[in-house]
């Protein structure tokens, strides 16, 4: 035989091989942007929100982070919750908000590991979620937006 026969077949035999464990490989993702865009609306709003406030979060940047929030927010960055009804306060109130821990959960997330459920898609341990907000009573225009930010060492077994 040949050896560019031999040579063909073994390139062919190879890429056969190799497309299963791509297909596995990318199963995951494929699950998780379906669960996403039923649950919240928009796998790729999400991950362009993540992406959005892992950047503002690295830059403390409070106005960019304020940005991605549905108001008003019930926080609870520790002992007691707080209501924030504006980006302006969210902005004023930044750090005791966005705790150390808080921030170190949103720089830490990756996409493939997020946590969907009805509730919408957690971050870390629960120290925020992303949720799909509606804008009418048909919810035929809805937004997502960032609509919990606590701190959940107190809620740890």
């Amino acid at each position: 035989m040949n050896l560019r026969i031999k040579l063909a077949q073994l390139i062919l035999i190879s890429s056969v091989l190799l497309l299963p464990a791509r297909g596995i490989a990318q199963t995951p993702t494929v699950d998780l942007d379906k669960s996403i865009d039923l649950s919240v609306g928009s796998h790729v709003k999400v991950q362009q929100l993540l992406f959005n406030l892992q950047q503002a979060v690295a830059k403390h940047n409070p106005a960019a982070v304020a940005a991605l929030v549905h108001y008003p927010i019930k926080v609870n960055p520790g002992k007691r919750p707080i209501t924030i009804k504006s980006p302006k306060a969210f902005i004023k109130d930044y750090d005791r908000i966005i705790t150390s821990d808080i921030s170190s959960v949103i720089l830490k997330q990756k996409y493939d590991a997020l946590f969907v459920n009805s509730q919408g898609v957690m971050l870390g341990d629960g120290e925020v979620w992303i949720t799909g907000f509606c804008l009418d009573k048909n919810c035929k225009n809805s937004d997502i937006k960032i609509g919990t930010i606590q701190d959940t060492t107190n809620l740890k077994p």
